[in-house]
């Protein structure tokens, strides 16, 4: 199941918060990508965060992925996620 989750930055970081934070926060991320439950992220450009396209069995498991990750475990971010498929009427076009 692929699942879009969009992490928006609830508060601002201090510069002693982004030192202590985010040496965990990157690894942490890319863990998730190299077990295959992150295929894709971005930077948001409209507001402080990222989006993950993630490849999970469930939305829990999308959830319980980002809830660990250290911005999210101390509140600092929060994700919204969004379970998404192939566009189905398409297929009314082929049959």
């Amino acid at each position: 199941m692929k699942v879009f989750a969009v992490g928006t930055i609830i508060k601002p970081l201090t510069p002693e918060q982004q030192q202590q934070i985010m040496p965990k926060e990157v690894p942490d991320t890319l863990q998730l990508y190299l077990d295959g439950k992150i295929e894709q992220f971005w930077f948001r450009q409209d507001r402080p965060g990222v989006i993950f396209l993630m490849q999970v069995e469930s939305v829990d498991e999308a959830k319980a992925a980002v809830d660990k990750l250290p911005l999210t475990e101390r509140g600092l971010m929060s994700f919204e996620l969004t379970p998404v498929g192939p566009l189905a009427p398409l297929a009314r076009l082929i049959h």
